[in-house]
């Protein structure tokens, strides 16, 4: 894909792929519910995410994965289930603060 570009060339062009995956991960409203959810539940299974998100398991792998792979949440493995959570320095490089508010705060927050 790359074309004997010059190596600062090569570095702006993978900082744009990056970047890209990045914003195509926040790009599907069915993975902004993820987020939410995620935020406001903290650390949750996935076991626990398929009814409150009403999608398939398969289905919310998916999303998950693609949520993962932008580097928007972390997991970890406990057992035989896997916990994802946001990643908050992630999130906050990327979205600006008034979608940010919507998003992750509670809505005991929201209605002070």
């Amino acid at each position: 894909m790359m074309k004997n570009l010059p190596l600062w060339e090569e570095v702006l062009d993978q900082t744009y792929q990056t970047y890209e995956s990045k914003y195509k991960a926040l790009a599907d409203r069915q993975r902004l519910k993820i987020l939410h959810e995620l935020a406001r539940q903290g650390k949750t299974c996935v076991c626990d995410l398929t009814e409150v998100i009403g999608i398939k398991q398969s289905k919310l792998s998916y999303h998950l994965k693609i949520l993962l792979d932008a580097g928007l949440i972390t997991r970890e493995k406990i057992g035989t289930w896997n916990y994802y959570e946001p990643n908050m320095n992630e999130i906050r490089h990327l979205i600006p603060e008034p979608l940010i508010r919507t998003l992750f705060e509670s809505e005991h927050e929201a209605s002070q």
